[in-house]
């Protein structure tokens, strides 16, 4: 079983910055994706980025256009999000996310069977 937990949320005027991490737990595999989802009031859940335990290649939602990036810290067994150029329409509850090995990334929620508790983020303009 494997227990993410967040942190690094609160709260940030337009055009600020805020880290977020995710420490993982319990019995977590090299073939998995670490992902970030948010999900707004009203909206879906939307995937903001991911990467694999054992590489450095990064994904990202296209939305986020440069101003995020996903690194991790495997003797740490943490995944961060350094969020840059924050905007209001990033608020949102962030959550980091993984599931079972898998050959491609996946960007739905249903593709991730292990969910952090969920951090929020508010950027006020």
């Amino acid at each position: 079983q494997v227990q993410l937990v967040e942190s690094g949320g609160g709260s940030v005027q337009a055009g600020g910055s805020l880290r977020l991490s995710c420490v993982a737990s319990g019995r977590t595999s090299g073939g998995s994706f670490m992902a970030w989802f948010r999900q707004a009031p009203g909206k879906e859940r939307e995937f903001v980025a991911g990467m694999r335990w054992t590489s450095y290649s990064q994904h990202y939602g296209d939305f986020v256009k440069g101003r995020f990036t996903i690194t991790r810290d495997n003797a740490k067994s943490t995944v961060y999000l350094e969020m840059n150029s924050l905007e209001p329409e990033d608020t949102a509850v962030y959550y980091c996310a993984t599931g079972p090995p898998r050959l491609e990334l996946g960007t739905l929620p249903t593709d991730y069977t292990h969910w952090g508790q969920g951090i929020q983020v508010t950027v006020s303009s």
